[in-house]
């Protein structure tokens, strides 16, 4: 029997994957949690084999959790859903050491065999999202471009990225301006859009 926990912050999502893996007959979901700052706590308590984890989960990011796991825990294996098909997503997830990322409209049957793959030590990424990571190329932003992009995408204006990061305010406007040139964006607005959607954020 494949030992499951299943970390999930909408409940009826949640439910309905408890009740579609319930019928599996080696499948056995034996903890449910609704944000990622209680999946390492419920993964020490239960000892799952595989755990099922949202990417997008409150409190604490399902990443994160993922590579706290891997830190703590590293018997345990951890499967990633997303909603959302980012290529740098996929990279941040491999980097952190995900043993699998799948799709949540994938087929119930899809999420099954990929639990047991991922049981059984083999690593399993959803072809959509391989392809999606396969087109999407590199980075084309230096670290630096990044750490201003990802400021001005909280809302910090330019004398504040300034301030914190010890640059000049015409130095700020001048990475925003190469970074929406390098990404062929209308304006920053798009520029973080951009970023965002590759997953470079």
């Amino acid at each position: 029997m494949i030992r499951v926990l299943l970390a999930e912050d909408m409940h009826m999502v949640r439910g309905a994957l408890v009740a579609l893996l319930d019928l599996e007959p080696d499948i056995e979901v034996v903890a449910e949690v609704d944000s990622g700052d209680q999946i390492v706590s419920m993964v020490e308590s239960h000892q799952p084999d595989v755990a099922v984890i949202d990417i997008d989960l409150p409190i604490l990011d399902g990443l994160t959790a993922a590579a706290k796991i891997r830190s703590t825990i590293p018997g345990v294996r951890t499967l990633m859903l997303t909603s959302l098909a980012r290529p740098g997503t996929l990279r941040r997830a491999l980097a952190a050491g995900v043993d699998g990322f799948i799709l949540k409209d994938a087929p119930p049957a899809k999420l099954a065999a990929a639990i047991r793959d991922v049981a059984a030590g083999r690593r399993v990424v959803d072809s959509q999202l391989a392809l999606a990571a396969w087109d999407s190329g590199e980075c084309p932003l230096t670290e630096r471009e990044l750490e201003v992009l990802r400021l001005a995408a909280n809302g910090t204006d330019a004398p504040d990225i300034a301030r914190a990061l010890s640059l000049s305010p015409g130095t700020v406007r001048n990475y925003l301006t190469s970074v929406v040139a390098k990404l062929d964006a209308r304006n920053r607005v798009d520029a973080i859009r951009i970023a965002s959607e590759a997953g470079w954020l």
